[in-house]
């Protein structure tokens, strides 16, 4: 793992009308590194997040945001993505009436001469499962699977925009234990292929 962070956020400041929700905060996160931000409801923690993955653009904090050794300013979440960096909200944003296939490619469609390849796509969207461990068929419907896969899935998707930096934003508190399990020893895979994780959680005893 490299020793020159990945990411480096400093002297954030966030005020909302009449509450500082962030002051002069500073955060640094190496290659490869599961980090955990911690702290009670509205300590600021999604806040941060917020600020990271361009949900509150530049221009609405102070402080600066470097990613890769460059200064960033992201105006939106697709900034952020194209970056690299790939946040997962408590509220998942999966279609539940279209299939894991068509949530994975949403927005990310494989064409060829303007038509979806729809053989890709599911070819393509078995080998992210499998690095997932979900054995589920590219067509099942998303409303069929319970939370935990559905978490899984979010992650694949992330996998398929090439992910970097993946922010998990209190991702098992509607997990039962043993999904639970799953997803953190997932983020251990994937920090020993050099994605880098910050996990938003109140649960010290996951941490």
């Amino acid at each position: 793992m490299g020793t020159e962070p990945i990411l480096e956020m400093r002297g954030i400041t966030k005020t909302f009308p009449g509450v500082k929700a962030l002051t002069n905060v500073n955060l640094t996160v190496l290659p490869g590194e599961i980090h955990a931000v911690v702290g009670e409801n509205g300590a600021g923690k999604s806040t941060l997040m917020k600020v990271l993955s361009g949900v509150y653009p530049a221009g609405t904090y102070d402080g600066e945001i470097e990613f890769e050794g460059k200064n960033r300013r992201f105006s939106t979440i697709a900034d952020s993505e194209a970056a690299g960096i790939i946040i997962i909200h408590q509220e998942l944003a999966l279609v539940p009436l279209l299939s894991i296939a068509e949530n994975i490619f949403l927005g990310h469609e494989t064409a060829r001469f303007g038509v979806i390849d729809w053989n890709e796509a599911h070819a393509r969207t078995k080998g992210l499962l499998a690095k997932v461990g979900l054995r589920e068929s590219p067509h099942t419907l998303i409303g069929n699977l319970g939370t935990g896969k559905q978490q899984l899935v979010e992650i694949a998707k992330a996998l398929n925009k090439k992910v970097k930096l993946l922010i998990l934003d209190e991702p098992t508190s509607s997990l039962n234990e043993k999904d639970s399990d799953a997803l953190l020893a997932l983020l251990k895979e994937l920090r020993a292929q050099g994605i880098s994780s910050i996990l938003i959680t109140h649960k010290l005893n996951e941490v």
